[in-house]
C-alpha cells in the first residue's frame, strides 16, 4: 500500500501547475476504478517515473519491471492520494521511489543461487534462457495482472505450507526440483509431490476465479 508522502516544504494548492491538476484529477478517477483515466495517467507519467526508478536501478531491464510495479500499486492504492497534502508527481515519484528501493532489498537478502530453469503450471520444467524475452506491458495488461496477482494470493491461501514453500522456491526464485529438494532438505520425490499438487490446486482455483469473473 502506498503511503502518503510527508511533503512539508511545499504547499500542494498553491502555484499548481496544469499538469498537477490533470494527473490529480486522473489520481481521483483511477480511485473510482476508472480505466481510461488509468491509461491516460500510464502514458503520460511513464516516462517521469520511468527517470526516477533509473536514478536508483541503473539497470534499464529492470527498471522497467520495478515501473510496472508501480502502476500496479498506483491502481490499486490511488485512494490514498490526497492533493491538498502533495502534488500528484510527487506522489507519484513517493511511490516509485518506495517501489525500486524495495527491490534493491529484496535481491539483496535473496540467496545467491542462479538457474535459468522454471517450473510451468503444469509442473514442467523448462530452460527460460531459451525464450525470447517479452515487450513490457502496457495499462490493458496491468490491470489484468493486478486481478490476477489478488487471485493467486486468495488461491496460494488453500495451499499447505510445504506446498507454499517448494512453490515459492521454484516459481520466485527460478529453482528446480533438485535444488528445492537441497534447499529444504527433502527427498527429490516429497518435493515434486508438493509441487505436482500444489499446482494442480493453484490451477483449479485459478480456473474457478477465471470463470467467476467472466460471469
Amino acid at each position: 500500500m502506498a503511503t502518503q508522502p510527508d511533503d512539508r516544504t511545499a504547499t500542494p494548492t498553491e502555484g499548481t501547475s496544469p499538469r498537477q491538476k490533470v494527473w490529480a484529477d486522473l489520481l481521483s478517477r483511477i480511485a473510482l476504478g476508472d480505466r481510461a483515466a488509468f491509461d491516460t495517467l500510464y502514458r503520460q507519467s511513464s516516462p517521469h517515473l520511468l527517470a526516477v526508478i533509473l536514478r536508483i536501478q541503473s539497470q534499464r531491464a529492470q527498471a522497467e519491471d520495478i515501473l510496472q510495479e508501480v502502476y500496479i500499486n498506483v491502481w490499486r492504492s490511488a485512494q490514498s492520494f490526497n492533493p491538498a497534502l502533495s502534488q500528484a508527481s510527487t506522489w507519484l515519484g513517493s511511490v516509485a521511489r518506495n517501489r525500486a528501493i524495495d527491490s534493491l532489498r529484496r535481491r539483496q537478502s535473496e540467496p545467491h543461487t542462479i538457474s535459468s530453469t522454471q517450473v510451468d503450471l503444469d509442473g514442467e520444467e523448462s530452460d527460460m534462457l531459451s525464450r525470447a524475452p517479452s515487450e513490457a506491458p502496457g495499462p490493458q495488461a496491468l490491470l489484468e495482472q493486478a486481478g490476477a496477482a489478488r487471485d493467486i494470493e486468495h488461491c496460494l491461501k488453500t495451499l499447505s505450507g510445504e506446498q507454499k514453500h517448494s512453490l515459492a522456491l521454484a516459481f520466485y526464485q527460478g529453482l528446480s526440483h533438485a535444488e528445492v529438494a537441497q534447499h529444504l532438505g527433502q527427498p527429490l520425490g516429497t518435493v515434486k509431490s508438493w509441487v505436482r499438487r500444489g499446482l494442480q490446486s493453484l490451477k483449479s482455483c485459478l480456473e474457478r476465479a477465471t470463470t467467476l469473473a467472466r460471469g
